[in-house]
């Protein structure tokens, strides 16, 4: 945390003496910004029809909400999961750089990606106890040298004004979920996860926060420790969805 508050205070400094420019094509850009208007505009919203549970799209003319096989035919255990942007093209290059890439400033832009999920009415119309990060393995920790889904969730608290809480810690090393199907995922993750110690959810509305949703077994394996724990709801909101 240290290192990342040094990072903080170069990166304040560089942006005084270097004009602003687009991380993905060196383009001019306003200050403050990290993409450019024409490379803004590539990223790609997720607009219905959308799986409720899981914000899965699908093409076709869909009128009605509607859940979709996958996560009719399985155990879900949060309420949802949402998510404003599809985590492809530039969405996926920006946060890939971000986590794998130790670009640790992009936070903002895709924090920014993260809060526009507040857009959709199964968030916006909730009112929301407490906003959990989904952890990391300490050995993982230490190895990218920070939680992303941490930093997303200090910077959604921040901005609406919810508290922010690492509720959960992750207690069992897994392999990378990459490579894994749906199936595989729920069987890699299966009691990774654990509420801390001296940690309370009892009668929370609580959101969890991750930067991409894939198949959403982190996000239910989560869900079911919180829910256990005595969570009266555990709704999801990540950056992108894969």
């Amino acid at each position: 945390m240290i290192a990342l508050r040094t990072f903080e205070l170069f990166e304040a400094a560089a942006s005084l003496l270097y004009p602003p420019v687009c991380t993905l094509c060196s383009g001019k850009t306003r200050a403050g910004e990290y993409l450019c208007e024409q490379c803004e505009a590539k990223a790609m919203r997720i607009v219905a029809p959308f799986c409720q549970q899981c914000s899965e799209p699908f093409e076709g003319a869909i009128a009605t909400a509607f859940t979709c096989a996958n996560c009719a035919h399985r155990a879900i255990y949060f309420d949802a999961a949402v998510a404003a942007y599809r985590g492809r093209g530039i969405v996926r290059q920006i946060i890939h750089e971000f986590k794998y890439g130790h670009q640790v400033h992009l936070r903002h832009l895709v924090a920014r990606w993260l809060c526009a999920a507040f857009d959709d009415e199964r968030l916006r119309v909730r009112q929301f106890d407490m906003i959990v990060p989904v952890p990391l393995h300490p050995t993982r920790q230490r190895e990218r040298g920070f939680n992303q889904a941490s930093l997303l969730a200090e910077l959604l608290a921040a901005r609406v004004s919810i508290p922010c809480k690492p509720m959960l810690k992750r207690v069992r090393y897994t392999t990378t979920q990459t490579a894994l199907d749906r199936a595989e995922r729920m069987e890699n993750l299966h009691n990774a996860f654990r509420l801390r110690r001296n940690s309370d959810v009892r009668g929370l509305h609580v959101l969890l926060v991750d930067d991409v949703l894939t198949t959403g077994s982190t996000l239910s394996e989560c869900a079911r420790v919180l829910k256990r724990a005595g969570a009266i709801s555990v709704y999801a909101a990540t950056a992108a969805r894969a």
